[in-house]
């Protein structure tokens, strides 16, 4: 039988994922989990006072010049951060999982800010159905900026660190 913190896990990582339905089966125990389900009948009343929230910001259209000249001004530090962006690699995710960034609560962290990381260096921990599979920076260079919190949901892909390589 699932303990009921291996059920709290597995309901965040199933909120977390695009799985819309989970089943377990295991010594005749049964544990199904479902999210997102929608019945056309439900969604066909919420749609009178739905239109409602979205009238009055419908009104400030005349204001929409303003409101571009407003956009366009940040998208020139956002170009920057793309070239900055460039530069830098990011070690992704290789798996859905809890990230942790030491081997053990008592231990400090594989790495940190400022760090200076070769490609075979191990950056963090992540935990995924009870194994612990290590991360390496797979570049040289220095830890920008560390993307997740110890103990945080990672999806597949998801950024964990930016790295500038050397």
């Amino acid at each position: 039988m699932l303990k009921i913190q291996e059920i709290r896990e597995l309901i965040k990582l199933i909120d977390k994922s695009s799985i819309d339905e989970f089943q377990f089966e295991n010594d005749g125990e049964k544990i199904v989990l479902k999210k997102n389900e929608v019945k056309i009948q439900q969604a066909a009343e919420p749609q009178a006072p739905a239109a409602v929230p979205f009238a009055p910001p419908a009104q400030p259209a005349p204001s929409a010049p303003a409101q571009s000249a407003a956009v366009e001004a940040p998208e020139t530090p956002v170009a920057e951060k793309k070239q900055e962006d460039a530069n830098l690699h990011k070690v992704e995710s290789p798996m859905v999982g809890t990230f942790y960034a030491s081997p053990s609560p008592e231990n400090p962290a594989y790495v940190k800010t400022g760090d200076k990381v070769s490609k075979d260096s191990i950056v963090c921990i992540i935990e995924a159905m009870k194994l612990f599979n290590e991360i390496e920076a797979e570049v040289n260079g220095e830890i920008v900026e560390i993307l997740v919190e110890n103990g945080q949901l990672v999806e597949y892909g998801q950024p964990l660190f930016l790295v500038k390589a050397e």
